[in-house]
């Protein structure tokens, strides 16, 4: 008998995701020809559990993500954390689990909805709209942390703003001032302090104007484009604010100014409705020379407006410095470099998940878990140079916990090695096991698949290779 091991808190998504990962192409606003995509497919981002609104941030050369995650099977926006990731090539993205909660905040009731993660001063504020219990009302708390990947504690016990409104999004400018800006069905902001946990003044509305917003028609009450999630930023002198547009279904749009507070100029669509999801939130960065637009959709099985998976795409401004019109692709980002596979490099560091699960781990960090027979994990552009001679992974299992085996040129495809798992007495209770490598050369897609009998197999902390002689230092 297998000893008993708790159903996996996501399991209907990840053991979905391993038999119909193909559907990952229905999300375009016209369905690509079916073909088996999987190895090709690299939107959305995170497979094993859905996320929503994405925030990204740039720190130290390196993408950190911080996104909602909606529950699974939710029939409303049902969220109770928030998720980071990260990645330094814009396709193997780190999951660092969950660094906040609902119950971070002992004044929040429900509703982990749509944040901003901003660094200053050693330290990174996470603003975060939740449901207040004292008032029953929407109120944007801030939480900090020492580190980008967490944990994070409440900053000051308390609403950092209430007025019942949501989505904050965080800007610093070059003179030093600080501006949170949030709202739906207005638009607000406030000067921040120094200290990112207080502001000056009062919170002020941004006149939505059709000029400013653009013109919406069919609601008296909402006059303009403007419905939520703004994200504003500063390119080459001018002020940009992203938002979500119109309702229901939701397009991205935006504005620019000569300064942060305005006056706003409607400049149009960036990204037009499409997708499975009634609403959109974005996300804009510049990174290793490159820009990047991220937004969610309802793309992986299972998906829709409260079932929603983070995406990516690159882009490039016009020469006027507007936004290019951006669509929906299954492909996303291309690759910024190359993975080295001679370090160290966590097993949850993915590029495409089919069937697996993530959980912390004893040894720190996360860990793949509840892997069963089939499962698998893309790691995308390894660099192997001339050749690889053996494979070290940290595993756990409390069975006879299969084989992890190395594949090159997809799931199924060339095996290079194959690594035992033995019963190492707990799913927590770790041991490094190697194997000897041939055929890995040259830059490639990697494959760990995990086979073995019923049931769940290993779970997986860590992976590395070892170079053939030619190519050690």
């Amino acid at each position: 008998m297998l000893p008993a091991r708790p159903i996996p808190p996501h399991a209907r998504l990840g053991r979905a995701v391993a038999w119909v990962v193909g559907l990952v192409l229905a999300f375009a606003a016209v369905p690509a020809a079916l073909q088996p995509a999987a190895a090709r497919a690299d939107n959305p981002i995170v497979q094993h559990i859905y996320t929503a609104d994405p925030a990204p941030l740039v720190h130290n050369g390196r993408v950190y993500l911080y996104t909602g995650h909606d529950e699974d099977g939710s029939t409303n926006f049902t969220m109770k954390e928030w998720r980071v990731w990260s990645s330094d090539d814009m396709v193997n993205w780190t999951d660092h689990g969950s660094p906040l909660n609902l119950a971070t905040f002992s004044w929040a009731s429900s509703n982990a909805w749509a944040g901003q993660t901003t660094y200053r001063n050693g330290k990174f504020y996470w603003y975060v709209p939740v449901t207040n219990r004292a008032t029953g009302r929407m109120a944007i708390g801030v939480a900090v942390s020492d580190s980008p990947t967490g944990p994070f504690r409440d900053a000051i016990g308390r609403p950092l703003v209430e007025n019942g409104e949501i989505d904050p999004t965080v800007f610093i400018d070059d003179d030093g001032q600080a501006y949170l800006y949030w709202g739906n069905p207005n638009l607000w902001y406030v000067r921040l302090n120094a200290d990112m946990t207080s502001y000056s003044g009062s919170p002020a509305k941004i006149p939505l104007t059709t000029a400013g917003f653009g013109t919406r028609t069919g609601d008296p009450n909402r006059p303009t484009l403007f419905e939520e999630a703004p994200w504003v930023y500063k390119r080459g002198g001018l002020y940009y604010m992203v938002f979500a547009a119109k309702c229901c279904s939701e397009f991205i749009a935006y504005s620019t100014a000569p300064g942060p507070t305005g006056p706003w100029t409607y400049r149009g669509t960036v990204m037009p409705t499409q997708g499975s999801s009634f609403t959109n939130h974005p996300g804009v960065i510049d990174f290793k020379g490159n820009s990047y637009f991220f937004y969610h959709n309802g793309a992986l099985p299972g998906g829709g407006g409260y079932t929603r998976s983070v995406a990516v795409e690159k882009f490039t401004y016009n020469a006027d410095g507007t936004i290019p019109t951006i669509t929906m692709t299954s492909t996303g980002a291309p690759q910024v470099g190359t993975l080295n596979p001679y370090v160290r490099q966590e097993a949850e560091t993915i590029a495409w998940g089919s069937g697996i699960e993530t959980e912390p781990s004893s040894e720190g960090g996360m860990t793949l878990g509840w892997l069963e027979n089939g499962d698998y994990v893309k790691v995308k552009g390894v660099a192997f140079g001339t050749g690889a001679s053996s494979f070290t992974t940290r595993v756990a299992s409390a069975t006879g916990g299969g084989t992890v085996e190395v594949r090159v040129g997809g799931p199924n495809g060339t095996v290079a090695a194959r690594c035992a798992v033995p019963n190492t007495g707990g799913w927590q209770s770790w041991t490094t096991v190697s194997c000897p490598v041939s055929g890995a050369t040259g830059t490639q897609d990697l494959y760990l698949r995990f086979t073995g009998g019923s049931g769940y197999l290993a779970n997986v902390n860590w992976w590395q290779f070892t170079p053939a002689a030619s190519d050690r230092f």
